[in-house]
This record gives structure tokens, C-alpha cells and sequence, in this order.
């Protein structure tokens, strides 16, 4: 575009920086609005009067007749030199300049471009300050997810902990039961039983949900899979729940579709599921209360429905049901035992096994229904297989290693009305006496002795004689993946969690038949 022409005379005039036209001596010749107001003087004033070093102070004359006219005469321009001009009060006003040197007609001319530096950098500290925000409010968030990472982690270790330390009361406490039934089961009141029987197994269950919350969430839990099929699988989870159902008077409804539903997964943990929502339904319904059991097969999924008539879940609640030690105020009122964590567990579970879960409710007061959709297996449909029958144990010998004497004493009084033949030992060095003594053909090896842990006595007992072809088993209340690990690395056969339970033990003892 002509700076002649009437829009490049606005454009100049109205520049938003300061624009000046200099003969090569410097002479204005021509100037805009923005530097007249910068500089403090009228058009006229500078227009064929001024040379623009004049308006330099000595150090930045110097500087421009020494660096900035030498390299304007071998390259033609300059970019972004900062020095200052005098304006018309001699106050000093740090700018950067552009020049340009062109030919025009038979003369030579510059063309000045002045852009206010202190603007700049007032610019440049804002932004500096706000970059440094950032970088300390950067800085604090990684802080904060660090601190929150190792919260977590502490978190997780305390419950592994926290089980831990749990199931070592409630060892004595299994093997006590069991050999009180054992012995007085026909004479002694069956309810008494009953109630000590089924408030240990609800213990266990919540410390066993402590502990595989926290795999879940640490990524450990590992499944063993294998073809399932639901249909059985939910029958038998209802049957489970029969008592649970009786002792609250609601009324359970199944409606599950014809065998075979195949899903490719872990029976125990999808058991685990079903049982899970049941016990949740149950508890957050009031008594006398309907609660229905659905499995719909439909192509490529097996979807399982938990629905009842209970206390029902608030709108903003449903995406927080499944977050750990997740309660609903309203719920805490009615619920009966619990920490908060089975509908977290649900979900991990059903994750593991490629499936989803998800929660609907009407509203408070109108009932809840839990969805789970499992893929179902690819290929051929497999039956379920029958549970085998198993032999009674044999007369086997057997050395229990445990610090804890309560344990030690009712699981070798358990295994003895069993027609074992047992010997106790408290410590590492009376176990390997006792074991050379006694010829077991298995020992049960606690973790935590106070003289030799049981890895080490496990690898020590192996190098006996006969050592090679005994069962060890380790009874320890760390059950975590890195723990069965250690325990199999070190020589065991088996890895038993605290408390033992004897439906878990019998099928590792020796059978009579072969035995």
C-alpha cells in the first residue's frame, strides 16, 4: 500500500506505536500522533527541525553514532535496540526502536518504528510473577499428589497391617469353635454354636475385605480363572443367603434363566459378588422387606440384577456408592455392621473380570437396583463340574509352629479330634527338634516366630532328612500376592491366612484312602 495514499496516512497517523521518517543525517521529516504525545511535542515542532539525536541522551548518542549507524549502513536495518530518548520536560523514556534505511527517489530515508519499553516490562514482570505463580502452584500440586500418593500407600499398608493383626485373635478363636463343636456339637446348644459360628465367619469376612480392597487398589489381586457358570453360581449365593434373608423377614425372588450362562472368570470372586450386593440390599431394607435376584443372558453378556424395596439412594449419591468407605447418611441409621467398602470391592471385582456395574435408584425411600454385566466366554459352553468327594484324613503326624500358644494349642486340639496325631512347638528351635523327633508328614509353620522367621525354618526343615517329602504349609496372617510368593519361593506347599479355616486345611491333609 502507498504511504501516500489516504489510507496509509491513517494507518501512520494512528499507529499504535510511535512512527518517524528521518533523512539519513537524522533530520525528521515526517512524524505520527503516538510519538508526538510520547515525546511531548506538536508536529510542527520536529517536522524539518529536529534531529532525531537530538532527542538522545550523550550515552545513547554515542551508542547509536557508534553501533546502530554502522550496522544501518551495511545491512540496511536495526531491530530492537533499546535506548532512550529525551522527551520535551528532558524527562528519559526507555524505548525499543526498528529502523529501516530505503532509497526513495534520489535520496535515502529511515523509517523509525518506537515502542515504549517500560510497557514491556511491566508486561515481562507480570508475566514473569504469574509464570512464577504457576511454577510454585505446579510445584505445590505435585507436592500435594505426593502427599497423597504416600497417604494412600500408608493407607494400604495399614490395612494389609490391620489385617493382619486381626486374624492372629481370631486363629485361637476359629480353632476353638471348631473343636468345641467337635466335641460337644451334639450335646451343646446348636443356636449357641450357631451365633459363635456365624459372628467369626463375619468377622473374617470384613477383615478378608480389608485385605482385597486393598490388593484391588494396589493392582494385586489376581484372579484364577476358569469357565463359571452363573446360573448355579446364583442359586448357590442365594442359598447362602438364606439365613441372613429369614433373619430380617424379607422375601427373596430369584429369576434366573436356564443353565449354562458361561463367563470366563474366578467362582469365588463372582460368589463373592452376588453375595456382596445381597448382604447390601438386605442390610439398607427395611424389615419384612422384597429384594430380587435377576440373571438375564443376552448376546455376548450375562447381566446379574440386585433390586429392593430399601432406603433407596439419593441422585448426586449414585456416582459415589462405589468409592471406598462410601456410607449414605441416611443409611447409617439402618445399617447393620459394615465399614463401607463391599460396594468397592464389588466393582473392583467386576473390573478385574472386563465387566461393569452401575447403580439406579427412583430416590430415598424408593429402592435400589445393582446392575453387573459380565462378557460372556468365548467358545464352546462348558458344564460346571461337581465338587469331589472327599476321603476323611488319615492318622497323620503333624508339628503346629506357632508363638501364639492359644493357636498353636486349638488348632492342635482341632486336628487331633480329627485323629491327627499333633506336637506343638512355640519357636523355631523347638520346632526343628520336634520335627527330627517326630517324622511329621505335615507342619503347619507360623511366619512371625521370635527367633527365626518361618521362611528360613522353612528352607532349614527342607534340608532334614525326609524334609524334601513333608507338606508345609504356612499359617500366617499376611496373605498378600508378594507374601504367597515369598512363602512358595521358600520352600511351602501350601499358604493358609489367619484364621485357618478347616474346609480350606482338611483337603491338604493326607486322605485314608492312598494315603
Amino acid at each position: 500500500m502507498d504511504d501516500t495514499s489516504p489510507s496509509g496516512e491513517a494507518l501512520f497517523a494512528r499507529a499504535a506505536c510511535g512512527l518517524l521518517l528521518t533523512a539519513a543525517d537524522g533530520l525528521v521529516l515526517k512524524v505520527n500522533r503516538t510519538a508526538c504525545v510520547w515525546l511531548g511535542y506538536e508536529e510542527e515542532d520536529l517536522v524539518g527541525k529536529v534531529l532525531v539525536r537530538d532527542l538522545l541522551p550523550v550515552g545513547a548518542r554515542l551508542f547509536f553514532n557508534t553501533h546502530c549507524q554502522p550496522i544501518l549502513q551495511l545491512q540496511g536495518s536495526v531491530a530492537e535496540i533499546q535506548v532512550e530518548l529525551r522527551n520535551r520536560r528532558q524527562e528519559r523514556l526507555p524505548m525499543l526502536i526498528n529502523i529501516v534505511r530505503e532509497q526513495d527517489g534520489d535520496r535515502i530515508v529511515d523509517h523509525w518504528a518506537l515502542f515504549k519499553a517500560s510497557d514491556r516490562r511491566a508486561y515481562e514482570r507480570e508475566l514473569l510473577a504469574a509464570r512464577k505463580a504457576a511454577e510454585a502452584a505446579e510445584a505445590e500440586l505435585k507436592k500435594l499428589n505426593a502427599q497423597l500418593s504416600a497417604a494412600d500407600r500408608r493407607k494400604d499398608e495399614f490395612l494389609a497391617t490391620l489385617s493382619h493383626e486381626l486374624r492372629n485373635p481370631l486363629a485361637p478363636m476359629r480353632s476353638a469353635l471348631d473343636v468345641f463343636k467337635l466335641r460337644f456339637g451334639q450335646a451343646a446348644d446348636d443356636r449357641l454354636l450357631l451365633v459363635f459360628d456365624r459372628q467369626l465367619r463375619h468377622l473374617t469376612r470384613l477383615v478378608d475385605d480389608l485385605m482385597e480392597v486393598s490388593r484391588i487398589t494396589q493392582g494385586r489381586m489376581q484372579l484364577r480363572r476358569a469357565p463359571v457358570e452363573l446360573s448355579a453360581l446364583v442359586r448357590s449365593a442365594a442359598l447362602d443367603m438364606a439365613e441372613t434373608m429369614h433373619a430380617a423377614r424379607h422375601s427373596l425372588h430369584l429369576f434366573v434363566c436356564e443353565a449354562p450362562v458361561m463367563v470366563d472368570g474366578d467362582a469365588t470372586r463372582l460368589a463373592q459378588v452376588v453375595i456382596n450386593l445381597l448382604t447390601n440390599a438386605a442390610k439398607y431394607t427395611p424389615d419384612g422387606g422384597r429384594i430380587e435376584l435377576h440373571l438375564h443372558c443376552e448376546p455376548e453378556l450375562a447381566e446379574i440384577r440386585v433390586c429392593d424395596n430399601g432406603i433407596g439412594i439419593p441422585a448426586p449419591a449414585l456416582a459415589t456408592v462405589f468409592e471406598m468407605f462410601s456410607q449414605l447418611e441416611p443409611a447409617l441409621e439402618r445399617a447393620k455392621g459394615g465399614l463401607g467398602i463391599g460396594l468397592a470391592l464389588v466393582r473392583g471385582i467386576v473390573e478385574l473380570h472386563g465387566g461393569s456395574i452401575h447403580a439406579d435408584s427412583a430416590g430415598p425411600g424408593k429402592g435400589s437396583t445393582f446392575t453387573v454385566r459380565l462378557p460372556l466366554a468365548a467358545g464352546s459352553v462348558c458344564p460346571a463340574e461337581e465338587a469331589p468327594v472327599r476321603a476323611a484324613p488319615a492318622r497323620a503326624r503333624i508339628v503346629v509352629v506357632d508363638d501364639n500358644q492359644d493357636a498353636a494349642e486349638m488348632l492342635a486340639m482341632a486336628l487331633d479330634m480329627l485323629g491327627c496325631e499333633v506336637t506343638v512347638a512355640h519357636t523355631a528351635a523347638q520346632a526343628l527338634e520336634r520335627i527330627a523327633s517326630a517324622g511329621p508328614s505335615v507342619v503347619l509353620l507360623d511366619i512371625g516366630l521370635p527367633d527365626m522367621n518361618g521362611y528360613e525354618l522353612a528352607r532349614q526343615v527342607r534340608q532334614l532328612p525326609n524334609g524334601a517329602a513333608m507338606t508345609l504349609i504356612a499359617t500366617t496372617g499376611w496373605g498378600q500376592q508378594k507374601d504367597r510368593e515369598r512363602a512358595f519361593s521358600a520352600g511351602f506347599d501350601h499358604h493358609l491366612t489367619k484364621p485357618i479355616d478347616f474346609a480350606q486345611l482338611e483337603p491338604l491333609l493326607p486322605r485314608a484312602a492312598g494315603a
